[in-house]
């Protein structure tokens, strides 16, 4: 097995040191660079000030430059004039010290020219060497010239410092002491080293970040303790119309005062969702400040474009409905040959291909919910959700958060979290509100804003949620007279009232009732398990008697109808009907309301008898007593009815209504009027 040899760091990956120093430091450099060879790329430059920031800036266009080393003033200009660390060479006690003593050796008046500020009192140290020392700093180039002059008109003959001062001293005849050693010299490089390290490891930490924020659909910025900016994605510069490099280094508050970081560095404090216009856009703004290590380093903004929000809100609310919840019906399984039931068909496909509001207007147990249903599932929106509610079958205040939905906290006993309404739950789909004509005029007022700028306000809200939603609406009342006698705003009657659909009775078509009762016949046969065969002719006399009969329950007291004959059918002796005369016995016993105002003793069946809420007397005529005027018959057979449910519902009214589709208020009504 041939023993891999490690990978060797080349020039190019190698850390780009750029030393500058004239003369005696530059010198040194030039002697220490080749110890660093393994670890660093070491270029020493013979220049200063102008020409040295000239000279980095071209190599760094070549190949960029980690970190540049100098001394004195000379390195503070370059770290004024270059946007890259510079690590400068520093003098310590024993340095000075050690040129101090160098100069003693040469003269009794030495002198001390530092580069901004003072070195430590050195007087017990002149006092040991019994020298006379005077201390000089300078910042210019001119200072320094001057310090040198002085320090010769004084007498001195030594003098240490920098390298451009111990230049000037030989060059004015004195003698001068470079101030910096060999190990100050190393000491800096290997400082300079561990900087271009640190940085390459930060390059690529803040490389990997901006890598990740490009990703973003979010703009983000981030910015230091002084609010310069560090970080700007694309996205952000996008919605601000520039370009990152730009703005990086700048003050936030100067460039975009709007975006201002300034407090949230002062206080520390995150503020979230604030919604900002910057540029015309209005954007959600969170502010955060940045913790390291318990300590304010800077801060962060992110930016959201509202109509992104939205644009993903849809998509979501739509990925978890995808497809149309609680739809049954198709507009083909409204049933009927009549001209009617056509012209229904005809009007409800012309509705699936608008996005208008329908009001469908019929009795109540017509068929308006699977007319509803069928526009829903013949229009676009058909894999979306069909949401239906029944606006008489709530409280106001329930009705209110069912529709509208509510925020956390709105009110006592709210869900935790919140709560969509069915505006929300129906977005993209279709809301069905039956019996409209029973909702209080206060949500009147709240519905009407909702068709008018498709956004929901939630109970407990103040910021409106976007929704697109298809309204169908039903009522059984004539909402025209309801505005007159002010139970209905007429502006919320005119845009419901777009595309209208009148619904007929059954009493209107009864060509259609066979149709009709053979299919509910089939539908409930598969539901129980039984043979058809076993009610057809039960059903056939029971379509025969209908064209007598009114149908004030229309279609659905057709389907109880149907249901209690084949409940009711093995009620006879031998489980069959015998002949003719045994299945009108039967009919009569069983659905007296198709029987009412007729002069006919009726025999029932032995083993039958009259049912717990079936009509002993009004349903079923003795021929001695006359016959009754039909409506009084028909509505004491109705009364009767609602009786027999009540009784199996066990009393609960709300189950009642549910099961006879009427409201709350009619079951009330027809009550009283059967009292």
């Amino acid at each position: 097995m041939v023993a891999m040899s490690p990978v060797r760091a080349t020039a190019s990956t190698l850390p780009h040191l750029v030393a500058v120093g004239f003369r005696r430091i530059n010198k040194m450099l030039q002697e220490l660079a080749p110890d660093f060879a393994d670890r660093a790329s070491v270029d020493v430059l013979d220049v200063g000030f102008e020409q040295a920031v000239s000279r980095i800036r071209d190599m760094q266009a070549q190949r960029p430059v980690d970190v540049v080393v100098s001394a004195g003033s000379n390195g503070a200009y370059l770290r004024q004039h270059l946007d890259m660390p510079v690590v400068l060479v520093k003098v310590g006690g024993f340095d000075v010290m050690q040129a101090l003593a160098v100069a003693r050796r040469v003269s009794h008046q030495v002198g001390l020219v530092t580069y901004e500020g003072m070195a430590p009192d050195l007087a017990p140290f002149a006092e040991l060497l019994d020298m006379g020392l005077v201390q000089r700093t300078y910042r210019t180039e001119e200072d320094a010239q001057a310090c040198v002059l002085e320090l010769k008109n004084m007498g001195v003959q030594a003098v240490v410092g920098p390298g451009l001062v111990a230049d000037m001293a030989d060059q004015h005849g004195l003698t001068g002491v470079f101030l910096y050693s060999a190990d100050a010299v190393r000491e800096a490089l290997e400082d300079a080293v561990e900087v271009a390290r640190a940085s390459r490891i930060e390059l690529a930490k803040r490389e990997r970040l901006n890598t990740i924020l490009a990703q973003l659909s979010d703009g983000v910025i981030a910015v230091d303790q002084q609010e310069r900016i560090q970080t700007l994605n694309p996205p952000m510069a996008q919605w601000l119309g520039i370009t990152a490099s730009s703005w990086l280094g700048r003050k936030l508050t100067d460039v975009c005062p709007e975006l201002s970081l300034v407090s949230t560095l002062r206080l520390g404090q995150q503020e979230l969702e604030r919604i900002e216009r910057v540029n015309g856009k209005a954007l959600i703004v969170n502010r955060i400040p940045i913790m390291e290590q318990g300590v304010l380093t800077g801060a962060v903004l992110s930016c959201q474009d509202p109509i992104s929000i939205q644009r993903v809100d849809r998509h979501i609310r739509s990925r978890i409905k995808p497809h149309a919840q609680g739809t049954r019906y198709e507009l083909e399984q409204f049933l009927g040959d009549s001209p009617a039931v056509r012209r229904i068909r005809q009007l409800a496909w012309r509705c699936a291909r608008s996005q208008a509001t329908v009001l469908l207007i019929g009795e109540s147990g017509t068929g308006k919910e699977l007319i509803a249903q069928g526009i829903h599932m013949a229009s676009e929106r058909r894999d979306m959700p069909f949401v239906a509610v029944n606006c008489a079958a709530m409280s106001e205040t329930l009705l209110e958060s069912e529709l509208f939905g509510y925020e956390e906290g709105a009110f006592t006993g709210a869900r935790k979290g919140g709560k969509i309404g069915l505006f929300e739950a129906a977005h993209n789909g279709t809301l069905f509100l039956d019996e409209v004509g029973e909702m209080p005029v206060s949500l009147q007022t709240r519905l009407l804003r909702v068709l008018q700028e498709r956004e929901v306000l939630r109970v407990g809200a103040t910021e409106p949620t976007p929704v697109n939603v298809r309204v169908i609406a039903a009522t059984h009342r004539d909402l025209k007279e309801q505005v007159d006698r002010g139970l209905f705003r007429l502006d919320l009657y005119y845009r419901l009232n777009i595309l209208r659909v009148d619904v007929p009775p059954l009493r209107e078509r009864l060509q259609d009732v066979a149709t009709v009762a053979f299919a509910l016949q089939r539908k409930l046969c598969r539901r129980l398990g039984l043979d058809e065969s076993a009610t057809t002719g039960l059903i056939q006399a029971l379509v025969k008697r209908a064209g007598g009969y009114t149908w004030p329950g229309n279609v659905r007291e057709l389907e109880n109808l149907i249901e209690r004959v084949t409940a009711y059918a093995g009620s006879l002796p031998g489980d069959t009907v015998a002949g003719e005369d045994d299945t009108e016995a039967f009919l009569a016993a069983v659905v007296p309301e198709l029987f009412s105002g007729e002069a006919l003793r009726v025999s029932v069946p032995e083993g039958l008898g009259v049912q717990p809420g079936l009509p002993s007397g009004p349903g079923v005529v003795a021929a001695d007593k006359g016959a009754q005027p039909l409506r009084r018959a028909q509505r004491e057979a109705e009364h009767a009815e609602i009786l027999r449910v009540l009784a199996a519902c066990g009393g609960d009214r709300g189950l009642a209504c549910q099961q006879l589709g009427i409201s709350r208020t009619t079951l009330w009504r027809r009550l009283r009027e059967g009292a």
